[in-house]
């Protein structure tokens, strides 16, 4: 378990440091405020994630070190929107559409409420 955590978090590391570096060169390059380094890390993560996912799963390309160094690590430190797509995915491909809205609608509005009430808490309290 431990090199399993190790593997992951080395991932994470990369994953971090590379987000960072692609959305600082990106932003620099925008014209505008619009959050263009943000929005193409979501959409390469997203794709990261299925290529990383086919992989593995479909076509057992990947071991599972790989798979969790990659998908886990790598992925989940680049962006954690790339799970949050998988996650969609899969429900979807399980016919569970319902749950597909529902777990997309309160993923996005109560991380925005959330947001804000951590904005309103420490403007309350400092």
């Amino acid at each position: 378990m431990f090199i399993k955590i190790i593997i992951i978090g080395f991932g994470g590391f990369l994953g971090t440091i590379s987000r960072f570096l692609l959305q600082k060169v990106i932003q620099e390059q925008a014209t505008s405020s619009f959050p263009w380094g943000t929005l193409i890390v979501n959409i390469l993560g997203s794709f990261i994630i299925g290529v990383v996912f086919a992989l593995s799963v479909r076509h057992n390309y990947l071991s599972p070190v790989w798979r969790n160094f990659l998908a886990i690590g790598f992925c989940g430190g680049f962006t954690t929107f790339s799970s949050f797509s998988l996650d969609n995915y899969q429900l979807l491909a399980h016919n569970q559409i319902l749950f597909t809205i529902l777990y997309t609608a309160t993923s996005v509005i109560s991380g925005l409420l959330f947001l804000y009430s951590g904005i309103l808490a420490v403007r309350f309290f400092s």
